[in-house]
C-alpha cells in the first residue's frame, strides 16, 4: 500500500486563509504565510492552495499569494481556482507550483485536461469535483460547479471516471454537503469516485476528528487526506494525525 499524505488546504479569499461551511459562512483562518511556513515544520507532505472566490468573481487565480507561498515550502503545492486555458497553467509552473487543480473550467470544457496531461504530465494534473447529492443522477452524486453555486446535472462519479479517460492524474472530490461541517468526510462519495477510478483520490471536505481521517483511508480509499478546519483552529497537528493513523496500521510518509 502507498503511503498516505496529510495535505492541509489553504482556501484563499482577500489575501487571507478563510474557512466557511457548505462553501459560505466565511471566517478568518490567518495569514496564508504564516500558516503554510507553519503546516511544513509540522510535517505536511503537500499543501493545496484553493483560491475560492477566483471563478465567481471570473478572475484568474493571485499569483502574487502564490508566490508569497512557494518563498517559504519546500514541499509541492496544488494551487487551484480560476484556471481556465494552458496559459495559466504554464504561469504557476514557472513559478514553481507542483501540480494544478481545475474544476469548472474541466467541466464547461472537457478538452482541456487531455490537452493539458499531454502538455505537462498526467502528475501534474488534478480535476476537483465538487459534488452534492441528487437523486436524479445515477450515481445520487452531481457536480457542481461555481465554487458550488452552479448545478450541473452531471453525474459526479461518471465525470470522475471521464476525467481519468482525458489524462488527469488525481481526482480531488469535495462534498459540498459535507464541507466544513466537522462531521466527517462524505464516505459514501469519496468511495463512489476511488471504485470508479485507478487514479489516486484525495479525500476533501468535512474532517472534524483522527477518527474521520482513519475512516477516508479505509472506507473512502483516499490515498491523500486534505483538511483545513482541524489544522487552521488548531484542534489536532499533522503529527498527532500522522501518528493516529500509524497506531491504527495505516502507512503514511514520515
Amino acid at each position: 500500500m502507498v503511503a498516505v499524505k496529510i495535505m492541509p488546504c489553504l482556501d484563499m479569499k482577500g489575501g487571507r486563509v478563510v474557512k466557511g461551511v457548505h462553501f459560505v459562512n466565511i471566517r478568518d483562518a490567518g495569514d496564508p504565510v504564516e500558516n503554510a511556513r507553519f503546516y511544513q515544520q509540522e510535517g505536511a507532505d503537500e499543501l493545496a492552495m484553493l483560491d475560492i472566490a477566483a471563478t465567481v468573481e471570473g478572475r484568474k487565480t493571485r499569483l502574487e499569494w502564490v508566490r508569497d507561498v512557494l518563498k517559504v515550502i519546500s514541499i509541492p503545492l496544488t494551487v487551484g481556482g480560476g484556471i481556465s486555458s494552458l496559459e495559466d497553467m504554464e504561469e504557476l509552473f514557472k513559478l514553481g507550483v507542483s501540480k494544478v487543480s481545475v474544476n469548472t473550467a474541466a467541466v464547461k470544457r472537457p478538452e482541456l485536461v487531455r490537452e493539458a496531461s499531454r502538455k505537462f504530465g498526467r502528475e501534474k494534473i488534478v480535476v476537483a469535483i465538487d459534488g452534492r447529492r441528487n437523486s436524479k443522477t445515477a450515481s445520487g452524486f452531481e457536480v457542481v460547479i461555481k465554487g458550488g453555486t452552479e448545478g450541473t446535472g452531471i453525474d459526479a462519479v461518471e465525470w470522475a471516471r471521464r476525467c481519468e479517460e482525458l489524462g488527469a492524474g488525481e481526482i480531488l472530490p469535495t462534498s459540498m454537503d459535507g464541507d466544513g461541517t466537522l462531521a466527517g468526510y462524505d464516505i459514501p462519495f469519496t468511495r463512489a469516485i476511488a471504485d470508479s477510478v485507478k487514479i489516486p483520490v484525495i479525500a476533501s471536505g468535512g474532517a472534524g476528528t483522527l477518527e474521520h481521517l482513519y475512516e477516508a483511508v479505509v472506507k473512502g480509499k483516499a490515498s491523500t487526506l486534505l483538511a483545513a478546519s482541524i489544522f487552521h483552529f488548531r484542534k489536532y497537528s499533522i503529527r498527532e494525525a500522522k501518528e493516529y493513523l500509524k497506531s491504527k496500521g495505516v502507512e503514511v510518509s514520515d
